[in-house]
């Protein structure tokens, strides 16, 4: 039995998919104490790259991410609970260090653009097929046209 080349691009692509990111964190960042690299590691997975954006600072090469998990490295370092290091960096940076940002008044904009994109692109969708010009008769035939084959049938 042979696959068809698009199954096998799919399943290749879905192997990709599930292979964990190499993470960007250097070995001088990480810290000695497992239990606060763990933590250190949960908080940079929820924080953005504010360089590359859509990539979090633990899985980010950029120098502002290795900046930012040494901060969050410091701050656990310190005593810091988890929320404390997010209200710190928030604080700092505004809801947009975080990739998941909460449902607020200034991040309102970014939760509903899907939405409004998708409802211009319906009303886009819906002028242009209201505006289309009418088809022929259901048969593509003109009415005069019509008229005289069954004329020409007659005789």
């Amino acid at each position: 039995m042979r696959l068809p080349l698009t199954a096998i691009i799919l399943v290749l692509l879905a192997a990709l998919i599930t292979v964990p990111n190499a993470h960007a964190v250097m070995p001088e960042e990480v810290l000695k104490d497992s239990v606060l690299e763990t933590r250190a590691r949960e908080i940079s997975q929820d924080l953005r790259c504010l360089v590359c954006q859509n990539q979090s600072i633990d899985d980010s090469n950029a120098s502002l991410a290795k900046d930012l998990r040494v901060i969050v490295r410091e701050r656990l370092t310190a005593g810091d609970s988890n929320e404390q290091v997010f209200d710190y960096l928030v604080s700092r940076y505004g809801n947009y260090v975080l990739l998941k940002p909460p449902l607020q008044t200034d991040t309102f904009l970014l939760w509903a653009s899907p939405f409004l994109i998708l409802l211009i692109a319906l009303s886009v969708a819906t002028l242009y097929l209201r505006r289309r010009p009418e088809l022929e008769t259901s048969d593509g035939i003109d009415p005069d046209e019509m008229a005289l084959t069954n004329e020409m049938k007659e005789d």
